[in-house]
Formats: structure tokens, sequence, C-alpha cells
């Protein structure tokens, strides 16, 4: 049986004391403050550096070890007109940098011009590019978002007599180029405070030191939308110096955005509306990215740099174009990838999950890979194959480091980089089944890790207001190390499931006591939908506002959803003692973990029972009289169930018995042999 993922829910804990005083203190409101102490703010001073009450202010670049030296080289290349070369990447973070640093180069009268990779290309510098910026004319080479690691071309180019400038928010390896200046704040000499940066953010800093660190709130003003996108876009935490720059670039968003910003903003068909940290990360970015994912970065470079409307609209429609077509190709690859599970359960039995296709798109891999992992809560590694050569990425949870594992399989793969939750690979397309044997061998010695779903605070759904929401809106930018806030509504009653949208999302109206509330869950069908009407749920829901017909609402948006009656911590460690079976270990968990017949035939009977079909293993645990601690035996049950065709297929939910299925032998089934075995 494929299993879904399930998400272990973290409550976080207020203390209410505190959260009283901090809210005296510094006056925000009693839930902000809630909130705030939840989540560890508030101590020393830093819930006043976070609300924004002592004002919004930058710290001093020079702090960053080597501003001084890149700044001042910079400056000496405009004034004796030597001829500068910017070297970006193709994602967000890396065209955002690319346009700040060259907007402000423009400004200031500087000969200079730009280059981005393609993902053909690859990521960082090489010496195919050094050669190729020097023949175009460059004696500096400036670096955003990247370079921290190209040691042996930054030796190349001063062979050639150039000199480099280095900016780059990622961790330096034990050597640093010798470069003229090496920017990055992850610099083991640095004493900068903030460390956070994305590489947008280091390009700032940099035009500030160039501005002699002064006029910071006048460049903010300038760059700040940029600076705004490449950080929310390269999710780094929304925290420290980050905060004041997206606050700063959202608000220039809706004030008085760029042509090009305005015009991807109205391609995208939100034109007209305000948009907020959250809208930049779904409207904005996921389009620079898709320019560079599905051909040439330099699109969404040209509509960054674009002053002219009509010309900024043409870009627009053709990044909008290039936005669908990655949409499309990511659900065809999507596609494959299921079926490819479906065909080989051992696949998703694993603790990672590895599938391989021929000439699925490179551009669009990472984010196919998200998508698995947030379905089946397992760290996932998609690879494509281009006859002999293949390419990966892999995205994980946390607790399970992806570069560990990929550092731990190093044998089998010609490189491979990233770090705990992101990471790219290489290996010759042969080797893709010893490969995923490996990973898999080595994830055995881990304690794998359960996804998470965390709650900010308990909520009685009678507390729902306006007040609440004014609450919410004080802890913006949401984003990376600041999501938005996450409610639990406990013990809430399903009155109606409403399907809406062709039935592609529900609306569920949902009561406690007198109260009543809708909820709005999106991509569920009514018949995917694993809960019954009348069932007792506990709901994770955001809050937010919307004005229809010019009345204000609160929506109410499902995060996640669980049954109130199961008992959680025995739960989950039957779900490990499953996993563990199901990859041929002997599981820690004690007592009944393989069932017997008596135990088989009582959980047939309860389907029976309910007509024959039971929404989920969750509603069948419940039904079977335990609270979640033999979900184990009940899992491996629905396994034994479906293979001797007892019961038809279909995941974990709707498990209906197939009428037409003739007597059987309990004997006869492999996976009860085979979990007998993992347990003796």
């Amino acid at each position: 049986m494929i299993r879904l993922a399930k998400k272990k829910w973290i409550v976080s804990v207020s203390d209410k004391e505190t959260a009283a005083k901090l809210a005296e203190r510094i006056g925000i409101s009693p839930v902000a403050a809630l909130i705030a102490v939840s989540r560890g703010i508030g101590a020393d001073g830093g819930a006043e550096e976070f609300f924004g009450i002592n004002g919004d202010s930058l710290s001093d670049p020079f702090l960053i070890t080597d501003m001084e030296k890149a700044a001042s080289r910079i400056n000496a290349a405009i004034d004796d007109f030597e001829r500068i070369a910017v070297f970006g990447d193709y994602d967000a973070d890396g065209v955002t940098a690319t346009a700040l640093l060259c907007s402000y180069l423009e400004i200031r009268g500087a000969d200079f011009f730009y280059s981005l990779p393609t993902r053909e290309e690859g990521y960082g510098l090489t010496k195919d590019v050094i050669d190729r910026l020097k023949n175009m004319g460059a004696n500096l080479i400036v670096t955003v978002d990247n370079g921290i690691n190209s040691v042996e071309e930054a030796e190349y180019a001063a062979s050639l007599g150039m000199d480099m400038v280095i900016t780059d928010h990622h961790q330096p390896g034990d050597v640093l180029p010798s470069a003229y200046a090496v920017v990055d704040p992850h610099r083991r000499d640095d004493k900068s405070k903030f460390k956070d940066f994305a590489g947008v953010g280091v390009a700032f800093k940099l035009v500030c030191a160039m501005e002699g660190g002064e006029s910071t709130e006048a460049l903010l003003l300038e760059f700040g939308d940029l600076a705004a996108i490449g950080t929310i876009g390269d999710i780094v935490p929304l925290i420290g110096e980050n905060r004041i720059i997206v606050k700063y670039g959202v608000s220039q968003i809706n004030k008085e955005p760029r042509p090009g910003i305005s015009a991807m903003i109205s391609a995208s068909g939100n034109g007209g509306k305000a948009i907020d940290s959250t809208g930049v990360a779904f409207t904005i970015a996921p389009r620079l990215n898709a320019a560079g994912r599905m051909g040439s970065a330099e699109r969404a470079l040209d509509i960054l740099l674009c002053d002219d409307e009509d010309r900024a609209e043409s870009l627009a429609e053709e990044i909008e174009n290039a936005n669908s077509e990655r949409h499309k190709t990511e659900i065809r690859i999507v596609e494959c990838v299921e079926k490819q599970l479906l065909e080989n359960p051992s696949y998703t039995d694993g603790r990672v999950i590895v599938c391989d296709g021929e000439g699925w798109h490179q551009g669009v891999i990472g984010i196919v890979a998200s998508k698995i992992v947030e379905k089946y809560g397992k760290p996932c590694i998609i690879i494509t194959r281009e006859g002999d050569t293949a390419k990966g990425s892999g995205r994980s949870l946390d607790g399970f480091s992806l570069f560990d594992a990929l550092s731990a399989c190093s044998g089998c793969l010609t490189r491979f980089g990233g770090h705990v939750l992101a990471a790219g690979l290489g290996l010759e397309s042969k080797r893709i089944d010893e490969f995923r044997t490996a990973i898999n061998e080595y994830a055995k010695k881990i304690k794998m890790p359960f996804p998470v779903q965390r709650i900010d605070l308990k909520l009685n759904p009678k507390y729902i207001s306006l007040e609440i929401i004014d609450a919410i809106a004080s802890l913006e930018p949401f984003g990376a190390g600041n999501p938005q806030p996450v409610f639990g509504l406990f013990k809430m009653k399903i009155d109606a499931i409403v399907p809406l949208k062709d039935g592609k999302h529900l609306r569920l109206n949902l009561s406690k006591g007198d109260t009543k509330i809708s909820a709005i869950l999106f991509g569920t069908s009514p018949e995917s939908f694993p809960f019954y009407q009348g069932s007792l749920v506990d709901v994770a829901v955001t809050l937010s506002i919307n004005v229809y017909m010019g009345e204000t609402r609160i929506g109410v948006y499902v995060k996640n959803i669980r049954l109130s009656d199961i008992e959680y911590d025995g739960y989950f460690e039957g779900l490990r003692a499953y996993d563990e079976i199901k990859c041929g270990e002997k599981p820690d968990l004690g007592g009944m973990l393989v069932p017997d017949r008596n135990y088989i035939g009582k959980v047939y009977k309860a389907i029976k029972q309910n007509g024959g079909k039971v929404k989920s293993a969750d509603e069948l645990c419940l039904m079977t009289g335990n609270t979640g601690e033999g979900v184990c035996p009940l899992l491996i049950t629905l396994d034994v169930l479906r293979e001797l065709g007892i019961v038809k297929a279909g995941g974990e939910k709707n498990i209906e018995i197939d009428e037409t299925h003739e007597k059987v032998d309990l004997e006869n089934s492999g996976i009860l042999k085979r979990a007998r075995n993992a347990v003796m």
C-alpha cells in the first residue's frame, strides 16, 4: 500500500505571562505577542526590532569582511572607465541581484555589461565563461549570488590579468578564492551581525557601501523592490535586515512598481490588487524563475530593467507563457513519477524515493521532487536521463540531511552539491539503480523524520475576528523563518462538505458548540476527502481578509486536518514500525505489530458493516476500537487484503471491499509472510 504523508502536529506553547508583559511593553496586541513569544521573539530587545518599534535601520555595510575593498575597487573601475562584467545566476535571486547592480552601475555611468549562465551551462563561473568575458573586454568581473567556491576560476582570471570581486551568500569551502575581494557574510572571519542575506541582499549592501554607507533609505526606495523579490524568491529567513528589505520592497511594488513588475502582475491576472510578500512568492518570483527554467533567464533580467511599458507587456506575455509551459511540463513529469511509483511499490516502501525518466526537463525536476516530498512525506530525488548521463535534483525534510546522504553515496556519483534540504547531483545512467539502493541503505541508519505541521496558537473558533486579522498583519512580512501564523481549531464537527469549482476544492462547514464557521480546502475533491460528515476533527488553518462586492469577510483556509480522537504519539510510533517492517527491518516498538487471523477478520467485518467502504485507514482505526497505537497491524492488514484481492486498491483513501473476490487463504499472502519474518 502506498502510504501518503501524515504530518505530525507540533503545537507551540506560549508563556502567557511573558506575552502579556511583551504586549504591554511595546504596545502590540496580545495575540501578536502570544505568537511572537511562541516563536522565540521577545528576548533581549528582539521583539522591538522584529516589530519595528524603534524604527527600521540596516547595519553598516562595511562590517562585512572585504566590503570596503570591493566597493573601492568597483568605484575606481567606474571612475577610470574600466569595462566591468557583472556575472549572475539564472534564478530569481541571481537575476534580481544582477538587475540591482546593473541598474546602479547605469546610474553611475559605468562601462559595464552582464552575463547570465543557462541551466545547460550550469551554476557558477567556468573558465569558458571567463574567456568569453575577457574577449568582451572586461577588466573586472563582479559576481552576484555566486563565486564563493570558484577557487580555480579566480586563479585563472588573475592569470589573464583580470580582477574579480566576489559577492555571494552561499557557504564557503575550506579555501577562499584568491579574488581581489570576497564578500560573503558566511566567511569564517566575517564579524557582521546579520548573516542570512540572499545574494541580492549582499548585492544591495555592496551598493550601500559604494555610496559610502550613507543614504540607505534612499537606496531602499530605489532598489528595495528588486532586493525584496530576490530575498523572498530565495527562501532565506525573513528575519532581521531581510524583514526591513522586504517591507520597503513590497511597499514600493504597490506604490510605484517598475514597468516590468507591473506587467508581470497584470499578465498573471492579479493586476489592480495589492500584493504582499506571499503574492511576491507565488506570483512574481515563480515567473522570474520560469524564464530561466524554460529558456533564457535574460528575459527575466530584461523585464526588470525595462523602462518601456509596451516592451514590458510583450516580455511579460513571453514569461507568462514560459510559466504556463513550466506548469504543464511539471504536471507531465509528476504523472510519470506517479505511474512509476504505482508500478514499483518498492520505491515508496523505501525511506528515500528515487525516480528517473528519459528526457525529463531539468528545469522543473526540483519542483517535482518538492511535490513528491509533500505528498508522501519522504525525501525524494528526481533524475533525468540523457543517454548515458543523468542529472538529479532532490528535496528533503527537516531531520534528514540530503547533503550528508549524497556524501555517503558519492561513490555512485560524478558530482553533487547542495545543503540539508535541497541538493543536485550527476551520475551515469547505468548506476541509477545502484544509487537508489545505496541511499536507502544509508537511510536505514537514520531515524527518519515525519513531516511536521506547526501550530502557532490554539484558537477557539468563537474568537475569530478582525482583531485577530490585525494581529496577524503586525507580523508581516511572511516567508521563510517567519511563516504566516497557523491556528489550531480542535474538536470541530464537520456539518457539511460542499464541492466548489467543479469539485476541485471544498468548503467545509464546521461547528463547535454554538459557533459555526466555513473553511476552504483547496485541491481536494469530495471523493478524495478522507472524512465523513459528522466526523470530529482538528483543523489547522490560516486566516486572512477577503473583500468581495465591498463586503469584508474573514477567510479561513485549511492547511491540515486530522481526526480528533486519535492518540497521535502512539499513532506515529506505529507508522514508524510499519515503515520499518516494509523495509524488512525489525522495529523497536512492542505489542502486536503483525495481525493474526482474528484481527484481519475484525478489520474486514468493520469495513463490511460500514457498507463495504471506509473513507480512510484513520477512520478504520476508530471503527476497530483503537485510538492510533494499533495503526501498524491495521495498515499491514489492508496491504494483505489488497494483495489477495479482497479490498480494491486506492491508497489509504476510499477503502472498498471488492464484492467479486473469491474465498482466499491468508497464508498465501507474501506480505503477511514477510511481515512475520521481519518481527521474528
